[in-house]
């Protein structure tokens, strides 16, 4: 008897796979950059700014070649 559903390969979204990554940099923006500290500047919030665009982005295209 053959499970079915052994067989079948887990793999993940596109986009969850964009969502993770942009978790990732995220908590090392926190950690190591310190875009949340009292003394953030303009370079660093727009590194912060351009992170979420290529997630934005990434989600975009990952939605796009879904359909």
């Amino acid at each position: 008897m053959v499970f079915l559903y052994l067989k079948r390969k887990q793999s993940m979204n596109q986009s969850s796979i964009a969502i993770i990554i942009y978790l990732i940099g995220v908590i090392f923006g926190a950690l190591f950059l310190d875009i949340w500290g009292a003394e953030t500047s303009i370079k660093k919030g727009l590194i912060a700014l351009g992170w979420t665009a290529l997630l934005i982005i990434a989600l975009f295209y990952a939605d796009k070649n879904k359909h």
